[in-house]
């Protein structure tokens, strides 16, 4: 097996760091979504939760799209072979977010119950099934699909739901709703902030389980499959300090914190992933030796040299813009005629 060059390793990481900082935005725009249907007592309620994202989550969704554009043009084979081995839940994927994007627009279009209703109900399901599903998806890639020696997929849509995968979605879901309930606790005011801090409380212990319980799976799947990747180490062992952090922040009141604990978290445990994957990028559950690695996957090197060079130029650019709308909408909403606070109007606008 022919070692990676260092530009292959390079946008290896990049697409890592992409990842990771799709997962840490989008995670908590899943997450308000996904409460919707829990926190969202009255129409205002929920209105007010579609507004604490509504500024935003159209531009954390650029993240995915340079994370799938960078994967085609620097690991095509990549690229290629997941889509034609995960097709059916990437197609589940994109419909849920097209519903979701849809739902975010033309909620407060109609003046009916019934048509905010459902609208809300694509807004719950557009973000748990992107939620779930993405983690069932990386964890597919660390677990194995069955790949046969020239790299082919030879399964089919039930050949991806392992228990490792289902579990890995299932802790990606529970993560990126607590991560929406901390995020609506920094951004909320009254009593929905109320209901929202004391489900933060609720939440934030059962996520720290499943990162724990992900993580020693993690290990044990790495050791079964003779992984020759990067066991387990400080990054994971960080992910699982910062989530026992964020329990004990969010019982002492300090939200914000706890929210950037959970969100370390999430970053740590897309990092333990891609380490384990290294220096492949999927593995193969019919032999590890049919695993596609870095360089069966990378493009040429004057494609890498051209990519890094746009890379380097236009990524700090697209960096100050989104810190900036973020310093823009920093802070907290409420409903009209709140003491000390201004109402935030985007999507799906609160009445006057």
């Amino acid at each position: 097996m022919d070692n990676p060059t260092a530009l292959q390793i390079v946008w290896f990481t990049l697409i890592a760091v992409l990842w990771s900082g799709y997962f840490f935005l989008e995670g908590f725009d899943f997450g308000v979504g996904m409460l919707i249907g829990v926190l969202g007592k009255s129409d205002m309620d929920r209105r007010l939760m579609i507004n604490a994202i509504g500024p935003t989550w159209d531009g954390n969704e650029v993240w995915l799209l340079v994370a799938g554009g960078a994967t085609f043009a620097a690991f095509p084979v990549w690229y290629a072979t997941v889509f034609s081995a995960f097709y059916l839940a990437l197609f589940l994927i994109l419909a849920a977010l097209i519903f979701r994007g849809v739902a975010f627009e033309y909620r407060g279009k109609g003046l009916s119950e019934k048509w905010r209703k459902w609208w809300d109900l694509a807004i719950i399901l557009g973000s748990a099934l992107p939620a779930i599903l993405w983690g069932v998806a990386f964890g597919d890639f660390v677990h194995g699909v069955p790949l046969n020696q020239a790299g082919h997929f030879t399964g089919n849509f039930f050949s991806l739901l392992s228990p490792y995968s289902i579990f890995t979605g299932l802790t990606t879901g529970v993560v990126f709703a607590t991560h929406g309930a901390l995020f609506l606790a920094l951004k909320t005011t009254g009593e929905l902030r109320e209901r929202t801090q004391r489900l933060a409380k609720r939440l934030t212990p059962a996520a720290m389980i499943f990162i724990f319980a992900f993580l020693a799976w993690t290990y044990f799947n790495a050791s079964h499959i003779n992984d020759t990747g990067v066991v387990p180490g400080i990054l994971p062992v960080g992910a699982l300090m910062v989530a026992v952090a964020a329990v004990v922040l969010v019982q002492e009141g300090y939200f914000g914190w706890a929210f950037a604990s959970i969100g370390a978290s999430i970053v740590g445990i897309t990092a333990t992933l891609f380490l384990n994957l290294y220096p492949r990028v999927l593995v193969s559950s019919t032999n590890n030796a049919f695993s596609l690695t870095i360089p069966q996957a990378a493009s040429e090197h004057y494609t890498l040299v051209v990519m890094t060079i746009v890379a380097a130029i236009f990524t700090p650019l697209v960096l100050l813009y989104q810190g900036w709308t973020y310093h823009v909408f920093r802070k907290r909403i409420s409903a009209p005629g709140a003491e000390g606070e201004t109402p935030v109007t985007t999507t799906s606008p609160v009445p006057e």
